[in-house]
């Protein structure tokens, strides 16, 4: 049978070969310290309609609660593409923009896929362990059990910083009932005076540093939250129509970006809006964008346009609101067309307040309010 010290190193070198950039062990303990931080940001309401942060916390504080055969977590970082932010007029030009991550293939596919063949070393070494894998699924405390095992340090923009990664990798966890040994004491925090993150932040979703109220984060505004983007946010968004980068793009620990982002993360934002369920189904089955949905990312594109102030976007607007079978897209549609307010789309939002839906009246009429 092998020895534990003998696996660990085959872990290690498995991984490395799969393409995680970074690996760490760490004993698996209650986390107590982190216990208090949460149940208060849930009590504030920080993590907004996401009610499945809230089920069953203990799960999170203990993952032996999982299974309690479980004794060690292997802690992976998978890298990912970092362009930096488009040189373009995205203004004139209509684009969009997709946070980095979700270039490509779904990572959850990609990602969990090398993080089995690393726990498949385990059972070619130790036949009877347990090896169980995560990436962005179940009750784990990603970032808290990353910095046990040495991956990096608990950032003030919330995300998992490494001196020499930074922070553009994704995150994977093997629980296994092997003792292997930990990593060296976990990351000292280097994040020091600097606020880049803080003061950069459009919406002020990071709060005093470390903590981030998600009800005002880009990301979950444009992604999580299913419904309407409150009015007091649409402007502050900007471009970005699925997640997005800007907490990582000025943190000094990522290193300066050098190629543009390819155009699959700055698409033209007429064509989406043109998008039925078979078209999106299409160009997004495969990706992370899936989880948006289409009316999701639709709304998220009519915010853009209105965002653009450019009256070039008023006929396709306005084919959204002739046609557009959602009430949450035709709303935002309405609410776009008064932040463009061409003469062109006064009679549109005019002809809107006879829409069958409620909301799509009600932002027809406060954005014809900017034609007074």
């Amino acid at each position: 049978m092998a020895k534990l010290s003998d696996i660990r190193r085959e872990i290690e070198e498995s991984a490395h070969a799969q393409g995680f950039v970074l690996i760490g062990f760490a004993a698996l303990r209650r986390l107590v310290d982190r216990e208090d931080f949460f149940r208060k940001w849930l009590s504030d309401c920080n993590h907004g309609s996401m009610g499945y942060l809230a089920r069953d916390p203990e799960r999170r504080f203990d993952p032996r609660r999982l299974d309690d055969r479980f004794r060690t977590v292997v802690s992976l970082a998978y890298p990912y593409l970092a362009p930096a932010a488009p040189d373009i007029d995205w203004r004139r030009e209509m684009r969009g923009r997709i946070a980095a991550y979700a270039f490509g293939p779904d990572y959850h596919d990609v990602v969990l896929r090398q993080a089995r063949a690393v726990a498949a070393t385990i059972a070619e070494c130790r036949p009877d362990a347990v090896a169980r894998c995560y990436v962005d699924t179940g009750p784990v405390f990603e970032r808290e059990w990353a910095a046990q095992a040495r991956i990096g340090w608990f950032g003030k923009n919330t995300m998992t910083l490494n001196r020499n990664a930074g922070s553009y990798f994704f995150l994977a966890e093997i629980f296994t009932d092997l003792e292997l040994e930990p990593s060296d004491v976990p990351y000292r925090e280097h994040c020091g005076t600097c606020t880049r993150c803080l003061d950069l932040c459009p919406t002020g979703a990071l709060v005093g540093g470390y903590k981030m109220d998600a009800r005002v984060c880009i990301s979950y505004l444009t992604i999580e939250n299913r419904g309407a983007i409150p009015r007091e946010m649409r402007s502050r968004i900007g471009n970005w129509i699925f997640g997005c980068d800007i907490c990582q793009e000025v943190c000094p620990w990522n290193s300066p970006l050098k190629d543009n982002a390819p155009s699959d993360l700055t698409p033209f934002l007429p064509d989406l809006m043109t998008l039925d369920d078979a078209a999106f189904s299409r160009r997004f089955s495969k990706s992370a964008i899936k989880r948006a949905k289409r009316r999701g990312l639709l709304r998220n594109a009519a915010v853009a346009l209105g965002n653009t102030r450019n009256p070039d976007a008023v006929p396709v607007l306005r084919r959204v609101m002739e046609s557009e079978p959602e009430p949450l897209v035709r709303s935002h549609a309405a609410w776009a067309l008064g932040e463009i307010a061409a003469k062109s789309a006064r009679h549109i939002l005019e002809r809107a307040l006879g829409d069958p839906d409620a909301d799509v009246k009600s932002e027809a009429s406060a954005a014809l309010e900017t034609f007074a």
